[in-house]
């Protein structure tokens, strides 16, 4: 047999966390054909011979937390993402996601994630959508979100579902998961996420597990109430009998810092009492989310159109600006506008919210509120919250997977988002790993490999062996390092020699080569 590629001299890090082996594999239509320990068998042939002496070799990553999904229309080469070495993004998470919608709906739905074609309403129409016209160069999967769901059945109301709505969030829910949707995800900060109860989001679960799915949960809270929020997580899982998923666990503001032992217990305590529960985690001190986050959630009732007319109001701008104040007094000088598509706050593009507030001539909330009228819920923030005694606690626990609770984006992007986007899993190899010690290399792939794999259900990648699809990094664990940085975020990571997508050469030093390989990978 001729291949159609061999790479050898590796050192093979396999994703299952067993010990690195030296040897190589063989690739042929797509899939990884044979795997050998120590020198190339005789005879063996390939279209292409990479020698990789010095270089690991280890599965694409897969990243289990992202948001790219409301990104790829615009950036379907996803660089971001493939030049780190993300070869599988997983969407639909905090409740967000483009599918199922009603077209009574949609400009609810538009305003709540932002602009993306809408062209379908099933999670299956949706996926069938991404597959024939974004084609993005990585693999995609997805989980359906109970914001869209929500919106869908109900718009933005804050209060208890009826029955009747109830029963349309359940079928839509199961018809979604029927279509492939990957899991059920809820984002309990945002509206309209927030107007549900504890009973509501229970009743859904029950759905996700009959349906083998699991429920992933930006919980209520993760700062000040996160020991309300965090049980009650674990509480729906417990009585729906859905595994869990606590998504990008942290604790925000200082008040909290060094409370991650508390968490990680409850944790703990729930598996030991037999709740399927894991976590996963971006490994930075900063968060990320709409800037609109620092509105109160009773001004989005109606949406975000309504939430701008609120905002014109004196009376009601004044009661938003007293709570936005109450909740961020003291922290605007850690709040960073990230991104914001007004040409007026380019200028404030990358600064903090107290900076902005000096330049405009505003106090903080002012300064903060008017950024949002002008852009609405389509201004990105970037808030420093967290201390890295957390973040390596967290890190570490045996069920904590890595994720970057990214977007997709081009190198182009016109703005300082995030640098999770663009490095957050070498980060872990490079900054954690090698130079903080944390773990070993083969945990720390594992991490993004072979345990997300296996919390997706994923029977044929996350691993390197045979019959496999041959996703694949090589790189070099003496360099790989994150380059993206706050300030300059929008940049490759050093270290990284090859990128395969299903067997296709995708990255190589550094450089997309423009394929588009990836697949859609329904549940």
């Amino acid at each position: 047999m001729i291949y159609d590629l061999i790479i050898k001299n590796a050192n093979i890090v396999d994703g299952s966390e067993a010990p690195a082996f030296a040897g190589g594999l063989a690739v042929k239509d797509g899939k990884i054909a044979t795997l050998w320990h120590g020198e190339m068998p005789e005879d063996m042939q390939a279209a292409e011979t990479l020698d990789a002496k010095g270089l690991t070799l280890s599965p694409g990553f897969i990243d289990i937390h992202c948001h790219s999904d409301e990104t790829f229309y615009n950036y379907p080469t996803v660089d971001s993402k493939i030049l780190q070495g993300v070869t599988t993004d997983v969407g639909g998470n905090c409740g967000i996601s483009l599918a199922p919608l009603k077209q009574k709906n949609k400009e609810l739905l538009r305003s709540y994630v932002g602009d993306a074609p809408y062209a379908w309403e099933s999670f299956g129409e949706f996926l069938d959508y991404v597959e024939k016209e974004v084609r993005p160069s990585n693999n995609f999967t997805c989980g359906v979100g109970h914001g869209a769901i929500r919106i869908a059945a109900m718009g933005f109301e804050p209060r208890q579902a009826t029955a009747a709505e109830m029963a349309d969030m359940k079928a839509m829910l199961a018809s979604s998961l029927d279509e492939g949707a990957a899991f059920f995800s809820s984002g309990l900060i945002y509206a309209p996420g927030c107007y549900a109860d504890e009973a509501e989001l229970t009743e859904l679960s029950k759905v996700a597990a009959a349906k083998g799915a699991f429920y992933a949960t930006h919980m209520r809270n993760e700062n000040l109430h996160i020991f309300d929020a965090l049980p009650e997580a674990i509480r729906i899982a417990e009585n729906s009998g859905a595994s869990l998923q606590i998504s990008h666990h942290k604790l925000i503001r200082r008040e909290m810092w060094g409370r991650s032992t508390e968490t990680l217990q409850l944790i703990e305590d729930a598996r030991a009492r037999g709740v399927d529960a894991w976590a996963d985690q971006y490994p930075y001190i900063a968060s990320s989310t709409y800037y609109a986050s620092n509105l109160p959630n009773w001004a989005y009732e109606g949406g975000v159109a309504a939430l701008i007319e609120r905002i014109k109001d004196p009376v009601t701008r004044r009661k938003i600006l007293d709570d936005m104040e109450a909740a961020c007094g003291g922290r605007w000088g850690d709040i960073f506008l990230g991104f914001a598509p007004a040409e007026e706050d380019k200028k404030y593009i990358g600064k903090s919210t107290e900076e902005i507030a000096d330049m405009m001539g505003l106090p903080c909330a002012e300064a903060a509120l008017s950024i949002v009228e002008r852009n609405g819920n389509d201004a990105s923030e970037v808030n420093f919250g967290m201390c890295e005694e957390d973040v390596e606690r967290i890190m570490q626990a045996p069920f904590v997977m890595t994720g970057s609770d990214g977007w997709a984006y081009g190198l182009d992007y016109p703005g300082k988002p995030h640098p999770r986007s663009y490095g957050a899993f070498p980060r872990v190899l490079g900054h954690y790993c090698r130079e903080r010690g944390l773990f070993p290399l083969e945990t720390a792939v594992y991490k993004m490999t072979g345990l997300p794999a296996k919390r997706l259900g994923f029977t044929d990648r996350g691993l390197l062996k045979e019959g496999n699809w041959a996703d694949l990094c090589l790189f070099d664990p003496a360099t790989i390092k994150d380059d993206p940085t706050y300030l300059d975020p929008c940049k490759p990571c050093s270290g990284l020699a090859r990128v395969y997508v299903n067997g296709v050469l995708t990255a190589k030093d550094g450089k997309h080569t423009g394929a588009r390989s990836g697949q859609v990978i329904r549940r």
